[in-house]
């Protein structure tokens, strides 16, 4: 089959899933322009020109019980993807971590004999680690993305490339950090801390007040410390100017700069996720924290096998960064740890190196190109004796 006439399905559950979509797609779609792309994501995927049967909107969630409260809409999903499958509409599919949703529809693709190509493996590492067996038998091609995942998919005699992370090429600030601090009204000579919540109103409804109340906290210790908070682009900043109230500490909101508020800061507080992987390409030291809901909590900690859950130390496989998680989250809890940071500088100078030798380990520069590549050698495999 002809690269013109291929469609290929491209499933993300979650917006980091949609924004890593979005660029594979469109590395590909450069060598390749006639490919078409179908599938479930939101508007990164949409701009790089993926025929969206469905939004994301209401498929990411922070845990078990979000997603099933959410049920129904999966399935209706589920049924719509597996139609089109079975009718042999598409000549691959690329599945983008989201394992709830995409091992199922693995599962499908293999009755119909439509190659699966992961891209982003689930945390087969953290737990449930017998999906990784419902991978390799679903699978055509495994792209990992993190440097000790390739090892694991060996063991199980599955194709697996790790060819760098995704995060190389776009954790890149448009500003230097002078630049950043005049544009945002800051002190150069005032210590500068970032506040990220999260991507998700949840998130925020967990995590903004005791921020807030650490921040108070950070201030009154230093005597003088200037803050920032970006706002993710789903989130209303004007929800956030409202939690803020009269906003004694004159907190800067920011818009959609959230690599220049973490290249810009001397530390950062934020709400664990993608992000604390981005801050590390970034050398900026942090605290993880993070809350889910109590039903989420309590069956994770029967069915998870992880003594880390930020992502930056689980790629540096040791505690980079310090973790509080739920019940540990308190605003003095916050700002004991920030101020260790702060106030110490040699301390500070080894969490820099520390997070430089992270930096290294996630490979070099044009990481969706090469595996957009990958791909299409796989899709179209050269002619026997070429």
């Amino acid at each position: 089959m002809t690269a013109s006439a291929q469609r290929l399905l491209i499933v993300a559950g979650e917006a980091s899933g949609d924004l890593h979509g979005g660029n594979l797609v469109t590395a590909m779609k450069q060598r390749h322009p006639g490919l078409a792309f179908q599938g479930v994501g939101g508007h990164h995927m949409q701009s790089a020109g993926v025929e969206t049967l469905f939004d994301i909107q209401r498929m990411g969630g922070m845990g078990l019980f979000e997603f099933f409260s959410n049920l129904w809409h999966h399935l209706v999903i589920f049924r719509k993807l597996s139609r089109e499958i079975a009718k042999g509409r598409y000549a691959g599919a690329i599945l983008i971590n989201y394992p709830f949703f995409n091992l199922r529809l693995a599962k499908v693709c293999k009755r119909y004999n439509c190659p699966v190509y992961y891209f982003i493996s689930p945390q087969v590492w953290a737990s449930r680690k017998g999906r990784i067996h419902t991978i390799a038998e679903t699978g055509k091609k495994m792209y990992v993305i993190l440097p000790f995942e390739k090892d694991i998919y060996r063991e199980v005699d599955m194709d697996v490339e790790y060819l760098g992370h995704p995060f190389v090429d776009i954790a890149r600030p448009r500003l230097s950090k002078d630049e950043a601090l005049r544009e945002f009204g800051l002190d150069p000579n005032v210590q500068t801390v970032g506040l990220m919540p999260g991507s998700r109103m949840s998130e925020i409804n967990f995590l903004l007040e005791d921020m807030l109340g650490a921040a108070h906290i950070i201030h009154n210790e230093l005597g003088a410390c200037q803050f920032l908070l970006p706002v993710a682009d789903s989130i209303d900043p004007d929800l956030i100017r409202d939690r803020l109230g009269e906003n004694p500490l004159g907190i800067r909101i920011v818009t959609g700069r959230n690599y220049e508020v973490m290249a810009t800061s001397d530390f950062l507080i934020m709400a664990s996720g993608s992000a604390t992987l981005e801050a590390g390409l970034l050398e900026c030291p942090m605290l993880i924290i993070y809350k889910v809901h109590p039903v989420t909590y309590f069956i994770a900690r029967f069915f998870t096998d992880i003594r880390l859950f930020g992502l930056i130390n689980i790629v540096a496989e040791e505690q980079v960064a310090t973790e509080l998680l739920n019940e540990q989250v308190t605003p003095k809890a916050i700002a004991d740890e920030t101020l260790k940071v702060l106030n110490d500088a040699e301390r500070a100078a080894r969490f820099h190196q520390q997070l430089k030798d992270v930096r290294r380990s996630l490979g070099e520069p044009g990481v969706v190109d090469r595996i957009a590549q990958n791909i299409l050698d796989s899709l179209n495999p050269p002619a026997p004796g070429r």
